[in-house]
């Protein structure tokens, strides 16, 4: 059976190196100038750092370029792909097709995902950017389990699906908290919004809290729930999923170290044998639940309901 890789969003450079340990395959890393919705912010300098510390432990370093590029901000982006081929950074993760475009006119030989949120949704589309250079297609999280399944049974690409953590429903561009505390007359420094972990939008109907911050790309609101699929990986591991990532954004880097053991738990229980793996799930979920904030209830996602909020 083939291994998943288990891809982790570290807080920091110091964060990364917990997480080797804690079994870790690959990291996402970044800036807020070219990604969206990091767990962490690392310079190049931490991208350097990152990639030694990586490659030192057989590990992959992939950056997070996903963010919409506006006409002011497409001079960055051939210099910093440069530097990032220069430091052998293992792929680029992009949805501006002018992330192909500065890699065709550079010559560079860079690895590319593609992830677009929210419209990776059918094999067509993923085979369409692996034409085009991408070789991994991040799936939206709003799919089924059998849609993921059907995309990676006529993919030409990896698929890399999530598995855990939070997932974004709602990004704009403009700075909709700054605004309307501007509006109250109760001005507020938004640039470090997303530290502030007790931001919510809280909808009473339904008794949700969806968090929210603000960061260079704009407002980003997410899902009440945690997804976590620790005890639902058999037909994943079946269907020969490329990659299962953990999210960590807005969580505490002990939550995310301990969630990555735990999955590490799971996958290698699974590769052993099934009924291995079916001794030990119930067990795996129980002790996130443990640790679980109260505020972030768990679930499946969409992979066993529609995909209606």
């Amino acid at each position: 059976m083939k291994k998943p890789e288990l891809l982790v969003t570290p807080v920091s450079v110091d964060h990364l190196t917990d997480l080797i340990v804690a079994g870790a395959d690959a990291f996402l890393i970044g800036e807020k100038q070219f990604g969206l919705r990091l767990a962490g912010e690392f310079t190049i300098s931490d991208v350097e750092q990152s990639v030694k510390i990586a490659h030192a432990s057989n590990k992959k370093i992939y950056v997070s370029m996903n963010a919409l590029f506006h006409n002011d901000r497409l001079e960055a982006l051939k210099p910093y792909m440069e530097k990032l081929e220069e430091l052998h950074v293992d792929g680029i993760v992009f949805g501006d097709p002018a992330v192909v475009m500065v890699k065709r006119e550079a010559n560079l030989t860079i690895p590319l995902h593609w992830n677009t949120e929210t419209t990776a949704t059918n094999w067509f589309t993923a085979n369409y950017w692996g034409q085009r250079g991408a070789n991994r297609a991040v799936l939206a999280r709003e799919l089924s389990l059998d849609e993921v399944i059907e995309v990676k049974e006529h993919a030409d690409v990896a698929i890399e699906v999530q598995v855990h953590g939070m997932t974004c429903m709602f990004q704009s561009k403009r700075s909709l908290l700054g605004n309307y505390f501007l509006y109250q007359e109760k001005a507020m420094a938004i640039e470090n919004r997303k530290e502030n972990k007790n931001m919510f939008l809280h909808d009473t109907e339904r008794n949700n809290k969806y968090p929210i911050y603000e960061d260079l790309n704009g407002t980003h609101i997410f899902s009440p729930n945690d997804m976590c699929m620790i005890d639902e990986l058999s037909d994943l591991m079946d269907a020969g999923i490329d990659s299962f990532k953990i999210d960590g954004v807005l969580h505490e880097k002990n939550y995310i170290t301990k969630v990555t053991k735990l999955y590490r738990q799971a996958i290698d229980a699974y590769l052993d044998s099934t009924d291995v793996y079916n001794r030990v799930k119930n067990n795996l979920l129980t002790e996130i639940e443990e640790i679980q904030p109260e505020l972030r209830p768990l679930d499946t996602g969409f992979f066993f309901k529609e995909t209606v909020y």
